[in-house]
């Protein structure tokens, strides 16, 4: 009999490339996957069910409140739009809070929530919470696969309190120390879940080492490495051609989010130094914008073009058309420090030599397989040095673009999911032990 699984991710799953790799992997060795993930209310094109393979399944639960709290979300935007109404209310309820000071108070703290959007943002989140909890009850699963903290909770209650299952936790990050978690609350509440998981999954050694020295225990390591593929024998898309970029100048490339903390400010910042070359950015996030405007203040908008995010299946098309590309984390939280990046191996499966920072993992592959060069990411003068080295020697670019090439017959997932369907098959055997 097929086994299912029910996987959650707390994301739209529109560009979640390592977890559609996983699902697959499992689909292909013959298990049923049910993946639980949030409807993007803003997409009305989005499926709430959409099945993407013979046994597997996509579920997307809404992500808005019931009408019934309508009312009480619009109302905490209509104080903030309008905060004299604040003072009319306090006035009237006045006499009120004088017979019930300890409800007042209780009433206080709750209208300021609401005024700061904090309820609201709990309601959401909490319905969201519910209706996976739910979805992850409503069939006779095997198995539960959390990928992150913040899946970690719905899958302890579906597998440990509503049923007797195999809790798998799946952390694509290291939840206490990343840019945004920065509450002691992370770390504790992910202590006390542990208690609850039967395998557990970090991308690399340095995060498991850190692991072990924060919890005890060395769990499993899958790195995030990228399916098998020849992008450099595309000819579908031609960046120079689609930005209406000079052939003679070299594409410098970043893929990726557009965050806190990726170097993007100091890349910018190292471009008047490059010798030539258009930098090309591709991807959306929070400080696109801001980025933006750093370029046309700069007088850079020539030399450092944007590109939105593109469809997973396309993006090594684009990848392909680089001269070199960028992996240029800052040292600003652990997480980033001991990240072995998608991208780097993403520039490698299209044979792009890679300018990355100088961290452990990332040294390690660049420098043991020579396929690029590893730089100081906060200093943009370092940067420029390490550009123009490459676009100095095209003799020296082109063995890296070989090496590329064969190292990415060992880093990539067809090799990796080996040890990680190895993973399910322990956690099967284990069972009724």
């Amino acid at each position: 009999m097929t086994k299912k699984i029910a996987m959650f991710v707390w994301n739209y799953f529109t560009n979640d490339a390592r977890v559609m790799r996983e699902c697959s992997a499992l689909q292909e060795a013959g298990y049923q996957i049910d993946l639980i993930a949030i409807h993007d209310p803003k997409d009305a094109q989005l499926a709430h069910k959409e099945i993407l393979a013979e046994n597997f399944t996509v579920y997307r639960v809404k992500s808005t409140c019931p009408q019934l709290f309508v009312p009480l979300v619009k109302g905490g935007k209509y104080l903030k739009e309008h905060p004299l109404s604040l003072l009319v209310l306090g006035i009237l309820l006045l006499p009120a809070v004088l017979m019930y000071p300890v409800q007042a108070i209780l009433l206080l703290i709750f209208s300021a929530l609401l005024y700061f959007g904090k309820v609201q943002v709990l309601f959401r989140r909490s319905f969201i919470f519910i209706r996976m909890v739910r979805l992850g009850l409503s069939g006779d699963y095997w198995l539960y696969h959390a990928n992150d903290l913040n899946t970690l909770p719905q899958g302890i209650l579906c597998a440990k309190v509503f049923r007797r299952r195999k809790l798998l936790y799946d952390s694509h990050e290291v939840q206490t120390s990343r840019t945004g978690y920065n509450s002691p609350l992370y770390g504790i509440s992910e202590k006390i879940f542990l208690r609850f998981v039967d395998s557990c999954i970090h991308e690399n050694h340095t995060r498991a080492a850190y692991i072990e020295e924060k919890y005890g225990f060395y769990p499993e390591v899958i790195h995030n490495y990228p399916i098998p593929a020849t992008p450099e024998m595309s000819r579908k898309i031609c960046l120079n051609q689609y930005l209406d970029i000079s052939e003679e100048e070299p594409i410098l490339l970043y893929q990726g989010g557009i965050q806190t903390g990726r170097g993007l400010e100091k890349l910018i910042a190292a471009v008047p130094l490059f010798e030539r070359g258009v930098v090309v950015l591709i991807g959306d996030g929070r400080m696109k914008t801001e980025l933006e405007q750093q370029v046309l203040e700069a007088g850079l908008t020539e030399r450092i073009r944007f590109l939105p995010k593109v469809p997973l299946a396309e993006l090594l098309h684009y990848t392909r058309n680089a001269y070199l590309g960028f992996q240029l984390l800052n040292n600003v939280c652990f997480n980033h420090y001991s990240a072995s990046s998608n991208k780097l191996f993403e520039y490698m499966m299209s044979g792009v030599p890679v300018i990355g920072s100088d961290f452990p993992e990332i040294r390690q592959v660049i420098t043991q397989e020579k396929i690029g060069l590893v730089v100081d990411s906060h200093e943009p003068i370092a940067i420029a040095a390490g550009v123009n080295q490459l676009l100095a020697s095209p003799a020296l670019r082109e063995k890296m673009h070989q090496n590329c090439l064969k190292a990415r017959r060992t880093y990539n997932w067809n090799e990796e999911k080996k040890r990680f369907l190895e993973i399910y098959a322990e956690i099967e055997d284990g069972y009724g032990k």
